[in-house]
């Protein structure tokens, strides 16, 4: 298998998904080819998303909100949603027999509390996100076919 492709999907592709994609790319370094992607695409990325990358020396450069519609070439191998009103929904055809997993994180674009709670609960989701690349490039994933990648997403959902 050549890089495994990656597509994060939260309804308004804004925060959570913009998140995955950049430090996906960024851990990855070519081994997964993420890109982000919304049921409703708000349009445009949320600028705190944007400030804790760049915090944690991740690349910003061409993040942006758009609809899933817009990636059906792009033909992903995985389809992780990231928030919960996204796992319900009803996906397009083209994700066909695509994997998909869930990971259901917290949205640090909701809260309403001070910047220092707010830069806490961006740096967490980060951290999250992170962990959760790092147990997926843990993998073999340059020798794993669909069914052994699904077995071992499983796995890593259920620790």
């Amino acid at each position: 298998m050549s890089a495994l492709k990656v597509l994060y999907i939260c309804t308004h592709n804004r925060c959570r998904s913009i998140l995955s994609e950049a430090i996906t790319n960024h851990l990855s370094k070519g081994r997964i080819q993420a890109k982000s992607a919304g049921s409703q695409p708000c349009g445009e990325v949320h600028p705190l998303s944007l400030h804790y990358l760049q915090e944690q020396g991740i690349s910003v450069e061409g993040l942006q909100s758009q609809s899933w519609n817009d990636f059906e070439d792009f033909a992903p191998d995985l389809v992780v949603t990231v928030c919960d009103s996204a796992a319900g929904e009803t996906c397009p055809l083209w994700f066909g027999n695509t994997l998909k997993m869930h990971w259901g994180l917290a949205d640090p674009s909701k809260l309403n509390g001070s910047e220092q709670e707010k830069a806490e609960a961006f740096r967490h989701t980060i951290k999250e996100i992170a962990q959760r690349v790092e147990q997926m490039l843990s993998l073999d994933l340059e020798h794993m076919n669909s069914l052994q990648l699904q077995a071992a997403l499983q796995q890593l959902g259920a620790r």
